[in-house]
């Protein structure tokens, strides 16, 4: 069974940077697209970004274009995301998300694609 972990969010102000880590096991993550998503109070869950198993290939959200970077290191079953210049409005809970697939370029962005989800990490962003 595939299982995800996030770490690495918490409280900053604005302007300021987060890193969050997805460590992965119990899979091959070297196989698997990979995304973050997040979901604020009475907000839907939107892509903030996704990459491809290679990691050749990435999609970001617009609100995010500049700001955030998706990466991932195989060898550590893990993938990050780099999260600078941050706003109030980027206020959710981040969770990163799975899914196997052969086709090494492909990215998914669409929530309804990814068949594992981790438990999310807070962020929360003080103007």
């Amino acid at each position: 069974q595939v299982q995800l972990v996030e770490s690495g969010g918490g409280s900053v102000q604005a302007g300021g940077s987060l890193r969050l880590s997805c460590a992965a096991s119990g899979g091959p993550l070297s196989l698997s697209a990979m995304g973050w998503f997040r979901q604020a109070p009475g907000k839907s869950r939107e892509l903030v970004a996704a990459i491809s198993w290679s990691g050749g290939s990435n999609s970001y959200a617009d609100s995010v274009k500049g700001r955030f970077t998706i990466s991932r290191d195989n060898t550590k079953n893990t993938v990050y995301l780099q999260m600078n210049s941050l706003k109030p409005e980027d206020t959710a809970v981040y969770s990163c998300t799975c899914e196997f697939t052969l086709d090494r370029s492909k990215v998914l962005t669409n929530p309804a694609e990814y068949s594992y989800w981790g438990q999310g990490t807070q962020v929360t962003v003080s103007s």
